[in-house]
């Protein structure tokens, strides 16, 4: 979603939703590397059912990492691709299914802002180039060193689109994946995976939604099945909670701000490319044997808990004295649909709205009061109650004007902070340590100096340095920060000045080109909007709503413009088709990325003669929009008219190949089971017969009879309670720890505890040189460790002809 500090938000206020993962590593025993046990327990003291892999948040970090070298041709993407799946299944160990689901032709929705970040990729790609070979004449002509340029293909990222050659050679890898680690690898033996490549439309999340929907659906569905779904997206909190599962967790990978990257120019580290000096590269290792390596730490993987999180909005949405019996699930779907205020993918966020500055609290307090009001929820089912948003969009406008007021004052606060003149009282250096100057009274003593000739040096040089800044300054008495200091960028202008008098006028007439007083207009906006909303929501808990239908505007509306709304919206056109892969193409690509696309097409987004021809700018604006920069703004890029792009395809869908026809086409899901698979031999027999119905009543061939079990898990478990009373009382004195994992009975270990760092391995020679045994011995006592030569892979023979390559 839309949302970059929405996470950051949420693992703030409900800190105890984040639980890091336990990983365990493979090991290497005489130089074979010994796999890791997948059918083992988890080691996160959980047991998973059910993995599903938004695959784009796998595909993106493995073609074009920013931590790390890239790959150098598309072998090694589908081998970090492969390697990146094989560890996120060592960490959760699903026992039932394996969903693996990449974006598909999206809606028209999703596709504008598609459209834009492609569109923002290639014109970024365009001015690093430019910018790059800038300052190499530069750093050249000031006599600095660069190494020569690497000629290579540039990887153009926006290849990851449905219908391209890669999307197409991705999936045909992926089959092939998959049936190996079916035929090879123990801890997938009876694990069923589901492959939804880029043919089956959809985009990945919402593909995984619509299975989890329809096994919801069944009456065979088991309500305790333990989901855990892969993405860095916001979106995904949202949609793990409307699916109302009582064990739904994500995994993600751990954030770390700052991570440092290599000069784009030279390759070397502690610099941008702006900086660029064009210095020597200094020696790395003793000798230089660290020369072609970057510093690179793995990136480690943490759990959201929803269940956790449950159990914090069932505190916080709770409501007292109610007209009618709380219901927390409708309370849950109504807090989802308010998040759509703050940002999502398809509507851009109300102006008065910012997370940061605390909107979806602020939102919760004025959706308890018009509950309180109105005798009812503001959602059912994924349909919404106009009248009832309506009111809380008013009372969001009534206080529009000191928001903004609010807003510009803490900015200038920022700015005064951070850069902005520094009243400097006393000696322009201040040393630190004994040789601080002590305020008196001071109970505490001064940090002790370790090295007090340094320390002298340290003053010295500082004071020199000092004293040079301050004689260029005009004023001694105030210092300001030098631009590397801080993030002095010059602050883009705004002229609609939302914190001034006549705000809503200005903000209409730059960014609609309309006058305020133009109801009708303002209407029209306030009425895609409200569509909007109907339409999201309808996306998250039942399906794409219509394929066609979008937002046609750059900006939002005011919240004070939502009035008389209730009779805005009706329902969506039914039975609309998602575009075709190519189409889509040609609906998102600007034209320096035309040559993923047959020749005739891609002379539609270039030729002057082209019927589209406006639909590919060579150059565009982007509106900072009050933002700083780029990437936050808005990229005013034409909309695309579906009726004019059809009838300019119209005339080139002759010209495509055989091999462009199948890549055009729709797909579907498939299945891939393992020999071993309780439904092989079923599945087996459905191509040698007619019938295509998988009975319901197969349970794996058990046959019995049962009895009551004392102490059985009930339909609707809930997961136990993990919040204490003392999460809710701020000022608890007594000490809090954490739940560090799943478990609430973990014992705490301790360094004494653990022998490990006391005494190491002492490995023993083997009994004989064919011994598939390694005694090693460890305080005093003897262990053994089997060596795994191959020892997981069954004989060509045994393998099934449903795993094998198609």
């Amino acid at each position: 979603m839309g949302v970059p500090a929405f996470f950051r938000w949420l693992s703030r206020k409900y800190a105890s939703i984040i639980v890091h993962c336990v990983e365990e590593k493979g090991k290497e025993c005489n130089g074979v590397r010994i796999p890791v046990d997948t059918t083992k327990p988890n080691p996160n003291e959980v047991e998973f059912d059910n993995l599903y892999l938004d695959m784009n948040g796998i595909i993106h970090p493995c073609t074009h990492p920013e931590d790390k070298p890239a790959p150098k041709n598309e072998d090694e993407m589908m081998v970090a691709i492969f390697e990146y799946i094989d560890r996120l299944f060592n960490i959760v160990r699903p026992r039932r299914v394996l969903y693996m689901a990449i974006d598909g032709v999206a809606p028209r929705a999703k596709m504008n802002q598609q459209r834009s970040r492609r569109f923002r990729a290639s014109k970024e790609g365009v001015e690093l180039t430019e910018e790059k070979a800038r300052i190499r004449e530069e750093v050249i002509q000031r006599g600095g060193y660069l190494p020569p340029e690497e000629i290579k293909e540039r990887f153009d990222s926006n290849c990851i689109t449905p219908g391209t050659e890669f999307m197409d050679n991705l999936a045909q890898c992926l089959r092939y994946y998959v049936a190996d680690r079916l035929s090879n690898d123990p801890g997938w033996k009876n694990v069923t995976v589901l492959l939804s490549d880029a043919s089956v439309p959809g985009e990945g999340e919402h593909k995984i939604m619509d299975y989890i929907r329809r096994q919801r659906a069944q009456p065979n569905h088991d309500p305790n099945t333990h989901h855990c779904l892969c993405g860095a997206d916001a979106d995904l909190i949202m949609l793990g909670l409307a699916t109302h599962e009582p064990n739904f967790t994500i995994i993600r990978e751990e954030f770390k701000p700052n991570k440092p990257r290599p000069c784009a120019l030279c390759g070397q580290m502690g610099h941008e490319i702006k900086d660029c000096q064009g210095a020597a590269r200094e020696k790395q290792g003793e000798h230089d044997e660290f020369a072609d390596t970057m510093p690179v730490s793995e990136q480690e993987f943490i759990f959201i808990r929803l269940c956790v999180l449950r159990e914090y909005l069932a505190r916080e949405l709770t409501m007292a004295s109610l007209p009618f019996p709380f219901d927390f699930e409708r309370s849950v779907d109504d807090w989802v649909f308010m998040c759509f205020f703050v940002g999502n993918d398809f509507l851009p966020h109300l102006p008065s709205l910012e997370i940061r500055e605390g909107a979806i609290d602020r939102l919760v307090n004025i959706y308890k009061d018009v509950v309180h009001k109105t005798g009812g929820y503001l959602t059912e089912n994924g349909y919404v109650n106009l009248e009832r948003v309506e009111l809380i969009m008013q009372a969001v406008g009534v206080a529009e004007d000191n928001i903004f007021k609010k807003r510009k004052e803490d900015d200038v606060s920022f700015l005064q902070l951070h850069t902005g003149i520094i009243k400097q009282r006393g000696p322009a250096y201040m040393t630190t340590g004994q040789f601080a100057p002590q305020a008196l009274g001071r109970r505490d003593r001064p940090e002790a100096v370790q090295n007090a000739r340094h320390q002298a040096y340290d003053m010295r040089m500082q004071h020199n340095k000092s004293s040079a800044e301050a004689s260029g300054s005009a004023d001694n008495r105030g210092m300001k920060r030098k631009a590397e200091d801080s993030d002095s960028e010059p602050e883009p202008e705004d002229n609609v000045r939302l914190w001034e008098d006549g705000w809503k006028q200005r903000y209409y007439k730059t960014k609609f080109d309309v006058d305020v007083e133009d109801e009708d207009f303002r209407k029209k906006v306030v009425k895609s909007y409200v569509e909007g909303l109907c339409w999201v929501l309808r996306y998250y808990y039942q399906g794409c709503a219509s394929w066609k239908w979008y937002f046609p505007f750059h900006y939002a509306p005011f919240a004070s413009d939502f009035k008389d709304i209730k009779g805005m919206f009706t329902d969506f056109e039914k039975d609309t088709k998602p575009f075709k892969p190519l189409e889509q193409l040609m609906g998102v690509f600007p034209a320096a990325s035309g040559n993923f696309l047959p020749p005739t097409w891609r002379s539609l987004m270039s030729s002057p003669d082209s019927p589209i021809i406006d639909f590919y700018p060579d150059d565009f604006a982007i509106d900072l929009n009050g933002k700083k920069y780029a990437w936050q703004g808005v990229a005013l890029l034409p909309f695309v008219d579906e009726r004019r792009l059809r009838a300019a395809l119209a005339d080139v869908y002759s010209d495509l190949t055989p091999e462009e026809v199948r890549r055009n086409s729709l797909g579907s899901d498939v299945m891939f089971l393992g020999k071993s698979h309780p439904l092989f031999d079923f599945i087996h027999e459905l191509y040698r017969t007619e019938s295509h119905e998988i009975p319901a009543e197969l349970c794996h061939g058990i046959l019995g009879t049962l009895n009551l079990d004392d102490n059985p898990i009930l339909p609707d478990k809930m997961p136990n309670k993990v919040l204490k009373p003392g999460d809710w009382e701020k000022g608890n004195r007594e000490p809090w720890r954490p739940q560090l994992g799943f478990n609430q009975h973990r014992q705490q270990a301790h360094l004494d505890q653990s022998g490990f760092p006391i005494k190491t391995l002492r490995k023993l020679q083997p009994y004989n040189a064919d011994s598939a045994v390694t005694q090693y011995s460890y305080l005093g006592e003897e262990y053994s460790i089997l060596k795994c030569v191959e020892m997981f892979a069954p004989p060509p023979s045994e393998r099934s002809p449903l795993t094998s390559h198609p």
